[in-house]
């Protein structure tokens, strides 16, 4: 009887996630918060009510993670118009035109002499990429790296003049890579005697379900190549850990942030003759970690060769120059120190503090990486995460689906205030309302409060928080 129940539990909160996924991915409109954070949080809720009624079936989870995942399999991304740039990208690839040289607004108003309109009109539903991915995005250049490219070139490929054929390419690129994520954190769990439950806090969690296979974006490629670095990186194959960490730099930049975090513990692993920084070293450990720098740095480099040149150059970081001194969103400090720059000058200061933010940013990694003991691989995770945390706490512009990163970390640490991230960044939505873009800074303020004081607890509290058992909802009696 006992287990007849459980059967029943199990497939009662299947079925209402099922039916939260479609309405999310099939009827939702962005502009509607209220419904979006209803069906958001029944998804949470649904998740965690399946979580613990499984007692913990490990193929199980998985299996409904996959099903979950492919629900949306033809759906049209419906809180995100990035996917429209990502196909534009992917065809001019596949018509050998370069995306880092050109915008698409330059080659509507054919201002490029290397290429007119008659390029244009050989790129398929051209006028709906470019109506699709709005005036800002079609008025800057392409910032997404190579390996990201390719993946936009093969949706391009198999789909070349349909949007609904070329989206489900990508959509299916991005779920291997999260089956992918399943198989190697589950593996690193193991190697790291952590529970291998941890890692549905990121295959089950609906905020990754919905922002990356449901909005298409690739931060789950990255993390693919990252979660399998750091497991070959565990078993002392740093050579191809090298290798796919330079990949997955290629997918997204953001990983390029934890190359002084390795610095270390590559150098932490060799019997010692001299002491350098704290450290005992020999000259096997520096050979191995000068060895490791150049490869990954290596491996970004051949990928991006491809496309060298004095335009792409000046082009990448221009566009890549606007996330820190143009664009503003769902940001945390940054925007009280905006708001201390109106106050005392009068106008926005973000010119300014995002050339200065930054320089915060690398002081604080460079100090993980020289002075604290990143000897193991659980702490070398750790130091990465904080790393990630401190820099979006940081950054102008935190767009919902940059939190996949600190949630992935999270699995490998005893850190879980990334969990309750991906359920409050819901909130920075209430941005997109039917009058158009208005950033609610109450919610902001809430997300924020929330995420940095389940931080600062776990940070400073964990033991008592422990005694107290309040940390039991993160680790269900499965």
């Amino acid at each position: 009887m006992n287990l007849i129940k459980l059967h029943k539990k199990q497939a009662f909160f299947i079925i209402g996630a099922v039916i939260c996924y479609i309405l999310f991915s099939y009827y939702l409109e962005r502009s509607d918060f209220l419904n979006l954070l209803l069906l958001y949080s029944g998804l949470f809720y649904c998740t965690w009510r399946i979580i613990k009624a499984t007692h913990f079936n490990f193929w199980t989870l998985a299996g409904v993670g996959v099903i979950f995942r492919l629900l949306f399999l033809p759906a049209i991304p419906n809180l995100s118009q990035d996917f429209y740039r990502f196909l534009w990208d992917g065809r001019l690839l596949i018509q050998g035109i370069n995306p880092y040289l050109f915008t698409p607004k330059q080659l509507l108003e054919g201002a490029s002499t290397a290429l007119s309109l008659t390029s244009i009109d050989s790129i398929a539903q051209w006028q709906q990429l470019i109506s699709g991915m709005g005036e800002l995005n079609a008025s800057h250049y392409s910032n997404y790296p190579p390996i990201n490219q390719l993946c936009f070139a093969i949706a391009a490929l198999f789909s070349k003049s349909a949007i609904l054929g070329a989206v489900i390419s990508l959509r299916v690129l991005i779920i291997a890579a999260d089956i992918g994520i399943l198989y190697f954190g589950k593996k690193l769990l193991e190697k790291l005697n952590l529970p291998v439950k941890n890692i549905f806090w990121y295959f089950l969690n609906p905020f990754i379900i919905v922002e990356l296979t449901g909005n298409l974006h690739f931060e789950g490629v990255m993390l693919f190549f990252v979660v399998w670095s750091l497991y070959l990186l565990h078993k002392e194959k740093w050579i191809w850990a090298a290798v796919l960490l330079g990949i997955s730099v290629s997918v997204k930049l953001l990983p390029l942030l934890f190359l002084p975090l390795f610095f270390k513990y590559l150098l932490s692993n060799d019997k010692a003759r001299t002491s350098i920084l704290g450290l005992q070293l020999n000259t096997r450990s520096i050979t191995k970690t000068v060895l490791f720098y150049l490869i990954t740095l290596g491996t970004v480099l051949l990928t991006f060769a491809p496309f060298l040149s004095k335009e792409f150059i000046a082009n990448f970081a221009a566009t890549i120059g606007l996330w820190f001194q143009n664009f503003e969103f769902n940001a945390s400090v940054y925007y009280i120190i905006r708001w201390i720059g109106f106050q005392t000058v009068g106008w926005n200061i973000i010119g300014t503090v995002g050339k200065i933010l930054p320089l915060l940013v690398i002081a604080f990694i460079l100090s993980l990486a020289f002075f604290r003991r990143n000897s193991t691989s659980q702490k070398l995770i750790t130091a990465i995460l904080l790393s990630v945390s401190f820099y979006f706490l940081l950054s102008t512009t935190v767009h919902p689906w940059y939190v996949a990163t600190p949630l992935i970390l999270s699995v490998f640490t005893r850190y879980k205030f990334p969990i309750v991230w991906s359920f409050m960044v819901i909130l920075s939505y209430a941005a997109y309302g039917e009058n158009g873009f208005s950033e609610n800074l109450v919610l902001v303020t809430i997300e924020y409060t929330v995420v940095i004081g389940c931080a600062f607890i776990e940070i400073f509290y964990r033991n008592k928080l422990h005694k107290t058992k309040l940390l039991a909802w993160f680790n269900p009696p499965i």
